[in-house]
């Protein structure tokens, strides 16, 4: 499996590569908090830079992503690029708006202090879009995704339908993006989106993966009918798949309940028992559903680029697959790479 190779989302023109990079990181934080750490600019410069050089061309980023520096430090190095070398997405939902207090933290990426404010309104969703590609220095996006409209305060799903989905459609046939979507971690809403509006690709986070298969049996059915494609975010399930499973370890975010920890030690186990490096196991299983464009985990160093490529691209024996379908770890019927 080549995690380098393209794969096309729809009859839209944007195609994607089958290996891209979360952008939550880069901002050293997520909704205000301290999730992955402090990346600093330059370290998030250079994650970057070094992953357009070893041939990752899809990156993600939101406006809520360290409420504008990622999507601010993407706009350090694209510009630079060959604009056809890459995919960016961005996400829409929620406004960036001046906040009083301290802006010691923003200085370096030439930001003033910002709040996120959710906005499912059609001028916020134009809104969004104008200022994540001034903080991004580009004219385009090619995927906007809405961005968690579950979690937003009062009737989400109806804003979603009524203004927010329509106003997203209007920026597609403008031209203005190229493909649209939504981002979430759960699948149910999504399933409803893509049941009333022709969207594209749906960046799902956590739902489908090795050790989760919540959205497995209704949700990738329903995408494949519908030809949508799956940006898998968080493939290893905020760290569990990719952590000493003999200390502390989060799933979904939070601290892990025993029957994650359990079940990713049985999962290992497997990996163990052929040499196997879990975290390959985690990339190339949900690289091989084809409903699956693209896998997207975060780095917060160049090494882990790095280290995901070679993850993406390591053999794994067949038996491997076998064994976890026979221990019922994953479903008997799911794909796995050839």
């Amino acid at each position: 499996m080549n995690p380098l190779d393209k794969v096309a989302i729809g009859d839209t023109g944007v195609s994607v590569s089958r290996l891209g990079l979360g952008g939550a990181p880069l901002s050293g934080m997520v909704l205000g908090g301290g999730l992955y750490g402090g990346t600093a600019r330059d370290a998030a410069i250079s994650i970057i830079r070094r992953a357009h050089e070893l041939g990752i061309s899809y990156f993600d980023t939101a406006p809520l992503y360290g409420n504008g520096r990622s999507e601010a430090r993407y706009g350090g190095v694209l510009p630079d690029l060959d604009r056809d070398s890459f995919v960016i997405s961005s996400k829409c939902g929620r406004v960036l708006v001046p906040e009083d207090g301290p802006d010691d933290e923003f200085r370096d990426d030439g930001l003033p202090r910002l709040d996120a404010k959710f906005d499912l309104s059609g001028d916020g969703i134009r809104r969004s879009v104008e200022e994540s590609l001034e903080r991004l220095h580009l004219d385009s996006v090619e995927i906007l995704y809405l961005h968690d409209p579950d979690v937003a305060p009062g009737d989400g799903m109806a804003e979603a339908l009524n203004s927010a989905l329509p106003a997203m459609v209007e920026l597609k046939e403008q031209g203005i993006v190229g493909a649209i979507g939504c981002g979430m971690n759960l699948w149910e809403w999504p399933a409803e989106f893509i049941r009333n509006f022709d969207l594209d690709i749906i960046l799902l986070a956590g739902r489908f993966t090795l050790l989760d298969h919540d959205a497995y049996d209704e949700f990738l059915p329903l995408c494949a009918e519908r030809n949508v494609k799956l940006a898998i975010g968080g493939p290893y399930n905020s760290g569990i798949l990719a952590r000493d499973l003999d200390g502390p370890v989060s799933f979904n975010y939070e601290p892990a309940e025993q029957k994650w920890v359990d079940r990713a030690r049985a999962l290992k186990a497997v990996c163990d028992r052929h040499y196997v490096d879990l975290k390959a196991a985690a990339l190339q299983y949900v690289m091989a559903h084809p409903v699956v464009a693209s896998v997207i985990p975060g780095a917060q160093t160049e090494q882990e680029i790095e280290q995901n490529i070679e993850m993406a691209s390591a053999e794994i024996p067949a038996d491997l697959w076998s064994e976890m379908k026979q221990e019922k770890l994953i479903p008997a019927d799911a794909p796995t790479p050839a």
